[in-house]
């Protein structure tokens, strides 16, 4: 990727589009172009035909230039408008292929990113850019490129016709030109930064909107409405205090625009009045040449107009840019090496980990061993680092420092796929897509064989309700899984861990969210997944876990204790006091 741009260079940016958007639709473009030309020509010829038409025909009243002049005025406005239509298709889809391309490579990119780059940008923000942001550079083709295009061939033509009747006048008419470089170069970088701080106000109301709609419970709840109504106006108030003071800007270059067009045209029809009077010039020429100057100052306007829309779809560039120059910072190893041992022979272990989310230590020093075949329980208070050892078994986050194996292999040294390839991972919030119960259970596979399929719908109790559901396997699981309860959601996180059939098994908190009868049915279902599986479990109610062969107590990013549940309470260490603040009963 090119070299970050500078805030008032756009070399690096439009260079960056074109070689990687626009490049590809060369042929289109040409012919696009091709088709401006013809358009913005035309405004010329027709400058020019306003000649004959008073001249010949209306002052001379030669009858038989009649036809010809309207002859060539209708061929001049059929022209322009075929080559308008045209080019107008074509610039439209080069602008939706390039912002659908753009959308697809961004969120291609998005998804080779860390999750604490997630994790540091809000959705609303991630959602902009995609959807708002993209349109960018159809902008700068099917609006900035093609209009500006269009309207120079335009001005050029006019101007042509002008200085062919008289550069003197062509002269007086654009002499107050110079006096509008300065304004113009600072009303752009005026729009460029309000363009700027538009779409970060447009990224937040998309955050906040995603806060509200997700958080509508909450809200209801806590009888937060109107304080979340207010909060989002507040958000809007900034979006639109933005846009107003971009769109001052962008409106500012074709005022001063038209002011010089007055002056220009005062000075014209002064000193070209007089010619006429004195019967130096003609009225057609006059009418000629107004008619051309008067034809310019409106691509010129237009172009002023274009002028803003630049520097807000530049505005938007630089947002994508800085997503698309984002790199990962958990990178594959640069020759991976396969497992020494079975994985289902393979002991995990963590030496001497320490692991910090920005400054703040979640684990200090951390060792422990998961033996293969056997369930390991992490059990400890809130923040004591449980989570953050599932994230750095998968790589989804680095450590500090420190070493983790699995069989005796660096998970550094092994390719990314192969890794995550080990585990199945059932959390607490069962993620669901917005699809039927098939694909959320199947997950793009087509492997799984109808026999394996109803197989696996038995042991983890999806049969139980699909009886229930309007179109049973067919049946939309609704946005997040909002058509399904919280036990359903996590039995179809049981099923996809069913199918994967990974060696290691992570459960997070995987019961603790659901009423006693649903957990009764999911536990059952647990308890065939880890059958003959080297399991990890995150658990704050230590009922759970009470079976499992070996229990770890952490504490501030270490291991506390560690043993059978047994052997931890007659040590009567931090294990027995959370045990017995759990279980303890009056009689």
């Amino acid at each position: 990727m090119a070299e970050r741009a500078a805030d008032d260079d756009p070399r690096p940016l439009v260079s960056w589009i074109w070689r990687g958007y626009l490049k590809r639709h060369l042929p289109v473009i040409l012919a696009a172009l091709v088709l401006m030309t013809l358009e913005g020509g035309m405004l010329g010829a027709l400058s020019y035909m306003i000649e004959p038409m008073f001249d010949e025909v209306f002052v001379s009243g030669n009858k038989a230039a009649l036809g010809w002049v309207a002859g060539g005025i209708f061929a001049v406005f059929l022209a322009r408008a075929l080559s308008g239509f045209g080019q107008r298709v074509l610039m439209a889809r080069v602008g939706q292929k390039v912002a659908a391309a753009l959308q697809g490579d961004m969120v291609a990119h998005m998804l080779t990113l860390d999750s604490q780059w997630f994790q540091k940008t809000p959705p609303g923000n991630l959602i902009e850019r995609v959807r708002g942001d993209t349109t960018a550079a159809s902008t700068i083709w099917s609006t900035v490129l093609a209009a500006a295009g269009r309207d120079v061939v335009a001005l050029i033509s006019l101007f042509a016709v002008a200085l062919s009747i008289d550069w003197l006048w062509t002269l007086i008419a654009v002499a107050g030109a110079p006096l509008l470089v300065l304004p113009i170069i600072g009303l752009q970088r005026w729009v460029r930064r309000t363009a700027r701080s538009a779409r970060a106000a447009a990224a937040a109301i998309a955050t906040r909107l995603d806060e509200i709609f997700h958080g509508v419970t909450t809200i209801k709840l806590n009888r937060m409405e109107s304080r979340e109504s207010g909060r989002f106006a507040d958000t809007l108030d900034g979006f639109v205090s933005a846009q107003i003071r971009s769109q001052i800007g962008q409106a500012g270059i074709p005022a001063l625009i038209d002011i010089v067009a007055g002056i220009g045209f005062f000075g014209v029809l002064t000193y070209g009045g007089l010619q006429i009077i004195d019967g130096q010039k003609t009225v057609g020429e006059f009418m000629s040449f107004f008619t051309a100057m008067a034809l310019v100052f409106e691509p010129l306007r237009r172009i002023g107009n274009v002028s803003g829309a630049w520097q807000q779809a530049l505005a938007s560039l630089e947002r994508l840019y800085d997503v698309f120059d984002a790199r990962p910072t958990i990178l594959p190893p640069a020759r991976p090496r396969p497992l020494p041992c079975p994985p289902q022979q393979a002991d995990i272990t963590l030496r001497d980990v320490h692991m910090a989310y920005e400054d703040t230590p979640v684990l200090n020093g951390l060792s422990l061993t998961a033996k293969a075949g056997q369930v390991t329980a992490l059990v400890g208070a809130s923040g004591a680092g449980k989570s953050t050892v599932f994230n750095l078994l998968a790589r989804l986050v680095e450590p500090q420092s420190g070493q983790i194996t699995v069989g005796g292999l660096p998970i550094h040294d092994m390719a990314l796929p192969d890794l995550r390839g080990l585990f199945s991972v059932v959390t607490q919030d069962a993620m669901l897509f917005d699809e039927t119960l098939r694909d959320n259970i199947l997950l793009g596979r087509t492997d799984i064989t109808e026999t394996r399929l109803n197989e696996v719908l038995q042991a983890a109790h999806i049969a139980d309700f699909l009886p229930n559901l309007p179109n049973g396997l067919d049946s939309p699981a609704g946005p997040r899984g909002s058509s399904l309860s919280g036990g359903q959601r996590q039995r179809v996180a049981i099923a996809r861990a069913l199918l994967r059939d990974a060696p290691i098994l992570l459960l997070d908190e995987a019961t603790s969210a659901l009423d006693a009868k649903s957990e009764r049915v999911v536990q059952d279902a647990l308890d065939r997944l880890s059958t003959g599986r080297t399991t990890l479990v995150i658990a704050h109610r230590l009922a759970t876990v009470r079976n499992a062969d070996q229990i770890v107590v952490m504490d501030k990013g270490r291991v506390a204790e560690q043993g059978t549940h047994d052997e931890l309470l007659a040590r009567g260490g931090l294990y027995s006091g959370l045990y017995k603040l759990q279980f303890a009963t009056t009689d």
